[in-house]
């Protein structure tokens, strides 16, 4: 039995992995990990995900009422996680229709309930709309593949330990505006689903207006490091609609290192 956010869940999960034990999963944020079969573990500061249907929880129970403390600050960067999951299955080279719907609305019932979660901790029913975006959000994760963001975001964390859903948080726009000319029906639906006129500059301001951290910098990450991490976002890239290329990729840990606007 699992009680607590994606680390805790990755936890069981890795447990799960090499003992074949059935889990059961009482998530306290946004993570979505618990609707996945994917794991994840760091060795050697390279994280390795995978899939396996050993690590796919047999129950779920969501309990809004156990997500009331969770820090104002906190649950933005989890839910904007999630939110990565949504925006990424929007693009994903598997993606099909019904998926499509479900990361859309999984974004929309964020956009919807996080002002009044940052504003009133305690308003149940948002903290239950977040925990809804959520589920919609690891169904996303577990039904298709992922693109750059999230290999940047694993870069990011298994190599320069950087939290992980503050990591997410930080990079999602400047992923999306990399990918913006190249995906235009997916960034169509964020865009809807944020209720903002473009995807990548309504990611960034939905992350400001929530209080969340902007910048790579203030994670922890060092200048020097922007050559390294985006060498090794080069090796082995996940699919992506947009050619990754060194340049590119720089230019957009750049942004993201000093929490600029996000650049076409």
């Amino acid at each position: 039995m699992s009680i607590g956010g994606g680390s805790t869940t990755g936890l069981a999960k890795a447990i799960a992995l090499v003992s074949s034990l059935p889990i059961l999963v009482v998530p306290t944020t946004y993570a979505g990990s618990e609707m996945t079969p994917i794991w994840g573990l760091t060795e050697g500061g390279v994280k390795k995900t995978g899939r396996d249907p050993r690590v796919l929880p047999k129950t779920v129970i969501y309990d809004p009422a156990l997500t009331l403390s969770i820090p104002p600050q906190l649950s933005a960067t989890s839910a904007i996680n999630a939110i990565a999951h949504c925006v990424e299955a929007l693009y994903a080279k598997d993606a099909n229709p019904l998926v499509s719907m479900i990361a859309e609305e999984g974004i929309r019932a964020f956009a919807r309930s996080l002002p009044h979660v940052i504003k009133d901790p305690c308003h149940l029913d948002a903290r239950a709309d977040a925990l809804y975006g959520a589920w919609l959000g690891g169904i996303s994760l577990g039904a298709v593949g992922m693109a750059l963001h999230h290999k940047l975001c694993h870069t990011l964390g298994g190599t320069f330990n950087l939290p992980h859903a503050e990591t997410h948080t930080v990079v999602l726009p400047h992923a999306v505006a990399y990918n913006t000319s190249a995906a235009p029906e997916a960034m169509a639906r964020v865009a809807r689903g944020l209720a903002a006129p473009s995807a990548a500059r309504g990611l960034y301001d939905l992350a400001v207006s929530l209080g969340a951290p902007m910048s790579l910098e203030a994670l922890g990450l060092k200048a020097g490091d922007l050559e390294k991490a985006a060498d090794l976002a080069v090796q082995n890239p996940y699919y992506n609609p947009r050619p990754v290329t060194r340049d590119g990729i720089l230019a957009l840990l750049q942004d993201a290192f000093a929490g600029r606007p996000p650049s076409a």
